[in-house]
């Protein structure tokens, strides 16, 4: 959001003083507001016309005015405007029921934070979208100026789709000797070159219709409806026509010397592109980052103390430093590579290279080279330094003007400290800080699997049926830099590359044995194990279990897999199979998550399972939460039918575990009744 940006907000209050209080806290956040207040339908429609509101912020607490009726009156106005909900506390219930009924955005003024994160948010949102229809308007006229402009132009221009003509102007005809453009439409292009040019030119079109690499034009020999031919340059730019994307294909008879234009594009002094062509070049290059192209930058390279080296040596001889300089960025650019002059002493480099690394050596070479250098100015000699500034150039800064005000930026950066230093803006560095947080997790985690870091925990699972024996989750951690660190942080990558399964071998190792030391002390223990999908897919983890429970002598049933329903429904067949093996080794399975689909209880007819864990989402303030009771019982009953055993996760007070034993729940977890502790395996 603009720093200077002024938001019209509607709030739809009971309380004057409320809304002072929120429009204090937008301010505060250094958000100009343009604030109007509505109570009822009267109001709510003269403010709409009068303000023109952006936001609509509405509190749920207005009872005399609905949401609906307030988000009806926004559609009716006609008017593009974010609604968003001010609540004073969220829960997932509320919020879907807010977002049901039109709301955009969902902001809790209890969390300033929160709140401030949502308007800018929204804000920015409407924004883009008025922009995104100003510049289809603008396309449109755009169009419609090219299209009246085609007939009229002396170029020979048509538009190809898929290979065939579909559009020709009156000079194209022309051209190529057709009297009407009946006799060409449908014609292929191919027709109009000789056959020597046929499988080049196939390969540039298909390579223009794929967005990939190509030269925006080739020469090549074209042929009349006469048989006559002549030598002709062909430039392909996109374009749509009638709603269709196709090609513009624009035919040049060559009357001019090639080499005499790319001389013309050139500065003589220096031999570098003028600035002209070297905004072309980035424009280019900004069209190709918006297509997904990776590897390009702009640089800019400006000698220090410009002014100060001019006055000695005098101004006619400025060149011979400009020169002397251009030749040593000509010397360093690779062949994809392009320089020019964009300003007196603005050098404008595009670099295609795809590491940052050899960004920083081409940079630090031709400072070296150019500070090492002895430039002769007349009778004078003397050396110099340049400050590079510049951008690396990808999809999120795919825009001229915005990559080189960052290369701008970077330079004057670059300049402020001192002169000979350069400076990059990475518009990626986020993305690129999370890999490398990525790879440092990837070590670590070899490292524990290599080094017995992992940690293992357990939480005891409560029978309310006077179950017998012990029963408890095993919960997984790690030793890291700062403490023991959660799966939810290394799972997710661990799971990426390819190591869940060793984890889940490493867990269930370590289980077992801890289930050993137990019988022999005579503890009849239950362990409930989570096993991802990269386990359920690995034939040999059955084998391997089969082997570790024989050696161990463990009794039947002592280990409980766990997966979460969503899971085993994207992996029906392979969990059907891996579950049919378990069981015949004497284990057991359960289903984590139970009762978030659709249909879970469909789900047992394929993959037997002994326990249902319930859904989280139901425990959420269960007391007050008559219908998930009712849910709950619902599931208690039905599963029972089926002999399958219920557990409730996540309880967290005694009013939900009395009112989990009355709607029939077997088991029950939760840091209320026990916090996790650490798993010591005794022999």
């Amino acid at each position: 959001m603009k720093n200077n940006a002024v938001i019209k907000i509607l709030f739809i209050e009971n309380s004057v003083e409320d809304a002072e209080q929120i429009i204090s806290l937008i301010r505060n956040a250094g958000i100009a507001v343009r604030p109007a207040r509505a109570t009822d339908s009267e109001q709510l429609k003269k403010s709409l016309d009068e303000l023109g509101p952006d936001l609509v912020l509405f509190n749920p607490g207005v009872g005399s005015l609905p949401l609906r009726e307030v988000a009806q009156a926004i559609d009716a106005s006609g008017r593009d405007m974010a609604l968003i909900a001010n609540v004073a506390q969220m829960d997932a219930q509320s919020v879907s029921d807010l977002f049901a009924a039109g709301v955009h955005g969902v902001a809790s003024h209890g969390q300033p934070r929160q709140f401030i994160t949502v308007v800018q948010r929204e804000f920015d949102s409407l924004n883009t979208r008025r922009q995104v229809r100003k510049l289809e308007s603008a396309l449109r006229e755009s169009e419609r100026r090219c299209d009246a402009l085609l007939d009229s132009s002396n170029d020979a221009i048509a538009y190809v789709h898929e290979g065939m003509h579909v559009r020709a102007n009156r000079s194209y005809l022309d051209t190529f000797g057709y009297e009407d453009f009946d006799e060409l439409l449908g014609l292929p292009i191919l027709d109009l070159i000789n056959h020597e040019y046929a499988d080049a030119l196939k390969t540039l079109l298909k390579n223009h219709s794929r967005d990939e690499k190509a030269p925006p034009n080739t020469d090549l020999i074209a042929r009349r409806a006469d048989g006559s031919t002549f030598p002709a340059t062909i430039e392909f730019a996109h374009a749509t026509f009638e709603g269709e994307t196709c090609l513009q294909v624009v035919f040049r008879r060559q009357l001019i010397d090639p080499a005499m234009v790319e001389q013309l594009q050139r500065d003589p002094v220096t031999g570098l592109y003028l600035r002209a062509r070297t905004l072309e070049f980035i424009d280019e290059a900004v069209a190709a980052a918006a297509s997904g192209r990776k590897g390009q930058t702009l640089l800019l390279i400006e000698p220090d103390n410009w002014n100060a080296t001019v006055a000695g040596i005098g101004l006619g001889k400025a060149d011979e430093l400009l020169a002397g300089i251009a030749a040593r960025i000509s010397a360093l650019l690779g062949p994809d590579d392009v320089a020019g002059l964009l300003a007196e002493h603005t050098f404008g480099v595009l670099l295609h290279s795809s590491s940052d690394e050899a960004i920083k050596t081409w940079i630090t070479g031709l400072q070296q080279q150019i500070a090492e250098r002895i430039f002769d100015a007349g009778q004078r000699s003397i050396t110099l330094t340049v400050s590079i500034g510049g951008s690396l150039l990808a999809e999120k800064n795919a825009n001229a003007e915005l990559l080189l005000n960052q290369a701008s930026t970077a330079l004057r950066n670059a300049q402020g400290q001192g002169g000979n230093r350069s400076d990059l803006h990475d518009p990626t560095a986020r993305e690129k800080a999370d890999e490398e947080r990525e790879r440092n997790w990837l070590t670590q985690l070899r490292q524990a699997l290599v080094q017995d870091e992992f940690v293992l925990h357990h939480q005891h699972v409560i029978s309310l049926q006077d179950a017998d024996g012990d029963y408890s989750e095993i919960l997984l951690r790690m030793n890291g830099p700062q403490g023991e660190v959660q799966p939810g942080f290394f799972m997710p990558i661990a799971e990426k590359h390819g190591l869940s399964a060793e984890i889940d071998r490493w867990v269930l190792d370590k289980a077992i044995s801890a289930l050993q030391a137990r019988d022999t002390q005579g503890v009849a223990t239950t362990f409930f194990v989570k096993l991802t999908t990269d386990s359920l897919q690995r034939p040999e983890l059955l084998p391997w279990l089969a082997k570790r429970l024989q050696q161990a002598a463990l009794k039947r049933g002592r280990i409980v897999l766990e997966m979460t329903e969503s899971k085993v429904v994207t992996l029906l067949r392979p969990a059907q199979e891996f579950v049919a093996g378990w069981k015949k080794l004497g284990g057991r399975f359960a289903l984590e998550q139970f009762g978030s689909g659709l249909n879970s209880f469909q789900l047992l007819s394929h993959v037997e399972a002994d326990y249902l864990k319930i859904d989280r989402s139901y425990m959420s303030g269960l007391p007050q939460q008559a219908e998930n009771q009712q849910k709950i019982a619902e599931i208690c009953q039905q599963a029972h039918e089926l002999k399958k055993q219920v557990i409730a996760e996540w309880v967290e007070d005694a009013a939900s575990t009395s009112l989990l034993f009355a709607c029939g729940v077997d088991f029950v977890q939760g840091n209320f009744l026990q916090e996790p502790q650490l798993l010591t395996i005794k022999p």
